[in-house]
């Protein structure tokens, strides 16, 4: 959630930054809402004077044995007034604060102001596209040949799933233990096993909700049973994770770390859930966009004042693992336009796919700034010092399904196998060349 004082101070200059984003701020409501909380909380303070002024007048009147009845009957009168403005004021505080729930991060001066992908910036390039002198498969009938199963999946859950049986799922489970090594022998995450499962605080803390429910897959869990038919039972939604960012990020949630505990640096292995809610007709074939898979998330707590610089160290890990595997990719600096709900600067990382002759996203690096930890009240002091908020960090490093795609794509032969990366033969078993299972 963005900086309520920044919408107090001058609301009109941050509506404009989030027309950049291709947000329109409701100034409007924005302002009758805070007009009538000035004047909610200015008879609120009236009435606890008053009250307290009578208070004061009732003491001194029974000190000296007077007759205070007046001053209690309108003390009284005062408590009634005050409990309704209170109340009053407790709904109005809710409703702003789910009006400020629903507005995505400021971006940072450095990102350049665009309206979509097309006007993203290209900030490098790596690794030469490879040239084949056959006609190449895409991952779909590639991996056929070695075990991915679309049409099992299909039959045990439903479409946008997939089974990966004998070579590829051990390849699948090497790529998950690379990025893990690497990230923790190289890189210095700690490494951190999660729940799969969070609660609704958890969703709400990093973004999640309330904007993005209808993309979540919903776990109801029942908290109190029916004792007749007329009693409604109630229920509580948990929810699958769509990253580990979510888990991770959320161990920082009502947390207030020292200074010198400074930064945290976590990598997680799940799985993810997402509806796609929205997507259809875009990347039903094959492992590009499903409901289920398996990522590497990259988590990092730090000061503010290292926020962008740890950006660019994260973003730099993740190209660690394309490096290593020897994957052609490039970076790419996402405009206004294109940034995720919660960012304040990101970049995304895209592998090149040959059979779609272009990159596809494979990493989305982001720092949040301090818009996780103000929902979350994730903070830190200087010794005793007043607790500031810290900035959140979150970035693949990698998404193992689209790794895979890219992988096997980009060193597919002309029989049909796939040529195993140095990096990974040790996690293979020594093997560097892997036939197809019917060959």
């Amino acid at each position: 959630m963005i900086d309520p004082q920044l919408l107090r101070k001058d609301v009109n200059s941050v509506a404009a930054q989030l027309a950049n984003r291709k947000f329109i701020l409701k100034v409007d409501q924005y302002t009758a809402l805070e007009s009538k909380r000035k004047t909610l909380q200015a008879q609120s303070e009236e009435l606890q004077a008053k009250r307290n002024q009578l208070a004061k007048q009732i003491g001194m009147k029974k000190a000296k044995a007077e007759d205070a009845a007046a001053e209690m009957a309108q003390s009284v009168q005062c408590n009634e007034l005050l409990n309704t403005a209170s109340r009053e004021l407790d709904l109005l505080q809710k409703e702003i604060a789910d009006f400020l729930m629903g507005i995505p991060n400021l971006p940072h001066e450095s990102v350049p102001i665009g309206q979509d992908e097309q006007e993203n910036v290209e900030i490098k390039r790596w690794g030469d596209i490879p040239k084949f002198d056959f006609e190449i498969k895409d991952h779909v009938d590639l991996g056929a040949l070695h075990g991915l199963d679309f049409a099992s999946a299909t039959k045990i859950t439903g479409s946008r799933f997939v089974v990966l049986k004998g070579p590829i799922a051990k390849l699948h489970r090497a790529l998950a233990q690379y990025m893990l090594d690497l990230h923790t022998t190289r890189n210095g995450y700690e490494e951190i096993n999660v729940p799969f499962i969070v609660n609704a605080d958890s969703m709400r803390g990093t973004g999640q909700l309330p904007k993005f429910e209808e993309d979540l897959f919903k776990v109801p869990r029942k908290i109190s049973e029916s004792a007749s038919a007329e009693e409604v039972v109630e229920t509580e939604n948990f929810y699958l994770i769509p990253t580990a960012e979510v888990p991770v990020t959320n161990l920082a949630r009502d947390v207030i770390f020292q200074a010198q505990e400074l930064p945290k640096q976590y990598v997680a292995h799940t799985p993810c859930f997402r509806s796609e809610a929205g997507s259809y007709g875009r990347d039903v074939r094959g492992m590009i966009r499903q409901h289920q898979f398996e990522k590497v998330e990259l988590v990092q707590f730090v000061k503010p004042e290292d926020s962008l610089n740890a950006l660019e160290q994260l973003t730099e890990h993740a190209q660690s693992v394309l490096e290593g595997l020897g994957i052609p990719y490039r970076k790419v600096l996402l405009c206004t336009g294109d940034m995720g709900f919660g960012s304040m600067k990101t970049y995304d990382l895209e592998a090149w796919i040959p059979s779609q002759n272009t990159y596809r996203e494979i990493s989305s690096c982001s720092t949040m700034g301090d818009f996780q930890a103000r929902r979350m009240q994730a903070r830190f002091k200087e010794g005793q010092g007043k607790p500031e908020l810290i900035h959140t960090l979150n970035g693949s490093g990698l998404a193992i399904g689209r790794c895979l795609v890219a992988l096997i794509e980009n060193n597919q032969q002309a029989d049909g196998s796939i040529l195993i990366p140095p990096a990974l033969q040790a996690y293979m078993g020594g093997l560097a060349h892997m036939k197809p299972a019917t060959a």
